[in-house]
């Protein structure tokens, strides 16, 4: 499923960084995922659990998986 799903994300904006540690199945595991937004001072990732990317929602995400 993490293939689907990443496949999916990719299909709707391509470049898009993340992290995530489950299956994205649901909405709230949606909600878990770790955006990248920005690297700081350190040359660490900075991340949010909210989606950055105005295009990319679950609804959106869920479509596009079940097509594949």
């Amino acid at each position: 499923m993490s293939i689907k799903f990443l496949t999916a994300v990719q299909n709707i904006r391509p470049e898009t960084y993340m992290s995530f540690v489950e299956e994205i199945e649901t909405e709230e595991d949606f909600k878990k995922i770790n955006w990248s937004t920005g690297i700081d001072e350190n040359g660490n990732t900075i991340t949010t659990n909210t989606c950055p990317h105005s295009e990319i929602t679950w609804t959106k995400v869920k479509e596009e998986m079940d097509k594949l």
